[in-house]
C-alpha cells in the first residue's frame, strides 16, 4: 500500500477530522474512500460509454441491411422446432 501527503490548511482539517469522527473512522479512510469512488465512477462511465458505442455501432448494422426484423425472415414452425415434413 502506498502512503500519500496532502496539504490543506487548518479549517479543512479541524472539519474533515468532525466529519471521520462523526462517521467513525479516520480522515485517511474518507479520502481513500473518496478516490476509491472517483476511480469506480470513472470505469463505470468508461464501460457505459463502451456499452453505448456497441449498442449504436449495432443499431447501425441491422439499419444497414435494411431494418429489423420481417415476418418473411422466420422460420416455419416445422424447421424452428427440427421437424421437417416428410413427402
Amino acid at each position: 500500500m502506498k502512503n500519500i501527503t496532502v496539504s490543506v490548511d487548518e479549517e479543512l482539517y479541524r472539519l474533515s477530522r468532525v466529519k471521520a469522527a462523526e462517521a467513525g473512522t479516520s480522515v485517511a479512510a474518507l479520502v481513500r474512500s473518496y478516490l476509491v469512488e472517483l476511480v469506480q465512477d470513472r470505469t463505470a462511465k468508461s464501460r457505459f460509454d463502451r456499452l453505448r458505442t456497441l449498442q449504436d455501432e449495432t443499431l447501425a448494422a441491422i439499419r444497414a441491411r435494411g431494418g429489423g426484423l420481417r415476418a418473411a425472415d422466420n422460420l416455419p414452425r416445422g424447421e424452428l422446432h427440427g421437424r421437417h415434413a416428410l413427402h
